[in-house]
């Protein structure tokens, strides 16, 4: 599992219990996974297919650092799969887990199209 993205709890980000509101941070996994294989594949145009279950283990409150980990777990003709895992950076407490996030690669027309890669194109 590789940790590129951190994130400081404030104010804007809890819900009405004080605690990490869990649609804003499904919304940054989105968008970290997005930016995951965007680097993985070294090409554009993937939209989010699928996403399972959604395992809130703990929460995070104000003022903690989580930090977004993305691993691949599988590379499809037109797709590819991720896991990810939310952590509180200091503690290494688990707050979130997602076995399976799915991306495919869309043509121009927004059809599935072969991404032609069978091992990530970039690490970093």
């Amino acid at each position: 599992m590789r940790f590129f993205s951190r994130k400081l709890i404030k104010p804007e980000d809890l819900n009405a219990h004080g605690t990490l509101f869990g649609g804003t941070v499904i919304s940054w996994i989105d968008e970290e996974a997005a930016i995951y294989v965007l680097c993985q594949l070294g090409k554009g145009n993937i939209v989010t297919k699928y996403m399972s279950e959604i395992n809130f283990v703990n929460s995070a409150k104000l003022g903690e650092v989580i930090e977004i980990g993305m691993e691949t777990v599988k590379f499809g003709r037109t797709s590819i799969t991720v896991k990810c895992l939310v952590r509180n950076k200091f503690t290494k407490e688990h707050i979130i887990t997602i076995d399976k996030i799915v991306f495919v690669h869309l043509d121009e027309f927004g059809k599935p199209t072969p991404h032609n890669i069978v091992e990530p194109v970039n690490e970093e």
